[in-house]
C-alpha cells in the first residue's frame, strides 16, 4: 500500500553498491528522493537513474540526497552505477522488505500476463522524515523535472 503525504517515512537498512549499510535515519536534516525502480541497466530504469544524474547538481545545490532501490544485488548496482557514471548510492532490497513497506512492489500486468513486480514509485520525505510527496507510475523520461518542481516548494 502506497504511504500517504504526512505519514512516517519507515526507517530502514540497506547494502549500496560497495555492501556499505545505508540508514534513511542517517539522513534525517535533510530531504531525501527515495526512487524505486526495476532493474538495474534496463532501457527504463537507465533513463530514470541518467535523468536524475543528469540533474544531480540542481539536488545538490538544495541538500537533497537521492537514494535509488531495486531488488538487485549490490554487484549489480556496482556495474550499472559504473556504467553510467551515477553519483548517488544504489541499494539492494533483495528480500524486498523495504519494496513491501512503501508499497512499492506488487501485480504488475504486462501483454496480458500478470506477476508481482516492482512498481516504479518515488518518494520525497523532508528533513523530519515525513512524506512530502509520492510520485506513483512513474514516467522515467520527465520524472527528474517533475520532482525538482516540487522540492522547490519544500
Amino acid at each position: 500500500m502506497i504511504l500517504q503525504v504526512g505519514a512516517d517515512a519507515p526507517d530502514f537498512e540497506l547494502l549500496d553498491e560497495n555492501e556499505t549499510p545505508r540508514k534513511l535515519a542517517d539522513y534525517r536534516g535533510k530531504p531525501v528522493v527515495l526512487y524505486f525502480y526495476p532493474k538495474d541497466d534496463t532501457p527504463g530504469c537507465t533513463k530514470e537513474a541518467c535523468n536524475f544524474r543528469d540533474d544531480y547538481s540542481a539536488y545538490q545545490q538544495v541538500g537533497v540526497e537521492i537514494l535509488g532501490v531495486s531488488p538487485d544485488t549490490p554487484k549489480s548496482h556496482t556495474k550499472f552505477k559504473q556504467k553510467f557514471d551515477l553519483p548517488f548510492p544504489l541499494l539492494a532490497d533483495t528480500e524486498k522488505e523495504v519494496l513491501n513497506a512503501y508499497g512499492a512492489w506488487g501485480k504488475k500486468k504486462s501483454f496480458g500476463r500478470e506477476y508481482d513486480g516492482v512498481l516504479r514509485t518515488t518518494y520525497v520525505i523532508d528533513g523530519e522524515g515525513k512524506i512530502a510527496k509520492v510520485f506513483e507510475k512513474v514516467r522515467p523520461a520527465q520524472h527528474s523535472e517533475a520532482v525538482l518542481d516540487v522540492i522547490k516548494d519544500l
